[in-house]
């Protein structure tokens, strides 16, 4: 919900309109905030619901425990995803990128005192989450607090935050679907997973490719939020063509990420397993699917950066049917279909996965072609110039 953001504020920036940029990242908070409520409610049932959902009561009483634990890391990922785009709109990147740094190695040494010295297992791995998030806000709000770059575009907690908050959650519930709908689909997976033969190995090896795949999705995913800001700033700033120059650019730069990411995990493919598993059959298995992931990846970075395309656009509603269809409607009954009748199992499910990513490559690759950027830089100067608020 929060990369409703990433469209509001770029285009506000895009305009001059910097006052909008504090008002909107308040609202965002107050919806966020709100959002999160439901949210904490299914993890702290999340043992019980995998139960319900046919899993191993083993796997699920652990996943339960760490969800448990997790709900804390809600407290403050909220306003830390908010500081996250508030800033990244308007190019202010070198401070989140010091921040994540700073976070990381500070998680290592949280992670290790909490599961390992405090004994609390995974749910001290949960736990760490929470503290993680609260330094790495610390230091964002402490910048955006005390940063001349931030002079113009926070000027404190005022009611104007406070409203239009449906108008905002309009933009925010296709934003959240447009990655949920994806995200959800090869989380699918690894409950589809608990279902084959030997449930152990299989969710054990799906939750490592899941890993993998969050681990190398960081490149293409800066790649996103990239010509997303680049997009929204231009429409804002009444610059279409830009805009589309931009689109192309960053088309060229995934591809050329992907070739190499797909390359580098072929290559490791015999000793990737060996950072999340000491077991041999995981290793094997792992190496079995690397290829496989290789493509996946491959195909998931020219499309991510198209969806990020869509969401400088405020397309958002768009994109969440593109998932929606791709994923839903061809992905996953392929996963089912490879796993369970064909008898693939886990390779299986990713290769249905990715036959979804390929419908979304296409169709996304289809939209992109025939976005209209002069219309849509009107529609920006609407979005920005409609507010309730003054004009600065």
């Amino acid at each position: 919900m929060a990369t409703a953001l990433d469209t509001l504020c770029g285009q506000a920036y895009g305009a001059r309109q910097y006052h909008l940029l504090g008002v909107y990242k308040q609202r965002a908070m107050v919806v966020l905030g709100l959002a999160c409520v439901p949210i904490a409610m299914v993890w702290a049932r999340a043992g019980e619901i995998l139960v319900f959902l046919g899993q191993d009561p083993g796997i699920a009483a652990e996943a339960g425990a760490y969800a448990r634990w997790l709900i804390p890391s809600l407290l403050v990922y909220v306003p830390l995803q908010c500081h996250v785009r508030f800033l990244q709109t308007q190019s202010v990147v070198l401070p989140v990128t010091a921040s994540s740094c700073v976070t990381a190695l500070c998680h290592l040494a949280v992670c290790w005192a909490l599961v390992y010295k405090a004994g609390l297992g995974s749910r001290g791995a949960a736990l760490s989450n929470a503290v993680s998030y609260a330094v790495n806000l610390l230091m964002l709000a402490l910048y955006v607090r005390l940063s001349s770059a931030c002079k113009g575009t926070w000027n404190g907690f005022s009611r104007d935050g406070l409203m239009e908050l449906g108008r905002f959650t309009k933009l925010a519930v296709p934003s959240a679907m447009m990655i949920c709908l994806e995200w959800w689909s090869f989380e699918i997976l690894v409950l589809l997973s608990g279902l084959l033969p030997n449930p152990q190995l299989e969710t054990s090896v799906l939750s490592i490719c899941l890993n993998t795949g969050a681990l190398l999705y960081m490149i293409p995913l800066g790649l996103t939020y990239s010509i997303s800001t680049r997009v929204s700033n231009e429409l804002g700033a009444g610059q279409p063509q830009a805009a589309k120059l931009a689109t192309k650019v960053v088309m060229y730069m995934a591809l050329s990420e992907g070739l190499v990411i797909s390359l580098t995990m072929t290559l490791l493919r015999s000793v990737w397993g060996y950072m999340y598993s000491n077991e041999q059959e995981v290793v094997t298995y792992i190496a079995k699917m690397m290829p496989i992931l290789g493509i996946s990846f491959f195909i998931d970075g020219l499309h991510t950066s198209l969806s990020g395309v869509l969401t400088g656009c405020g397309m958002q509603k768009i994109g969440a049917a593109v998932n929606l269809g791709a994923f839903y409607l061809i992905g996953i009954p392929m996963a089912v279909l490879l796993a369970f009748v064909f008898h693939l199992n886990g390779m299986g499910l990713w290769l249905g996965i990715v036959c979804g990513s390929i419908t979304k490559l296409l169709f996304l690759i289809f939209i992109s072609w025939f976005i209209d950027w002069e219309k849509e830089a009107g529609e920006a100067k609407n979005r920005v110039f409609s507010s309730s608020l003054p004009v600065a």
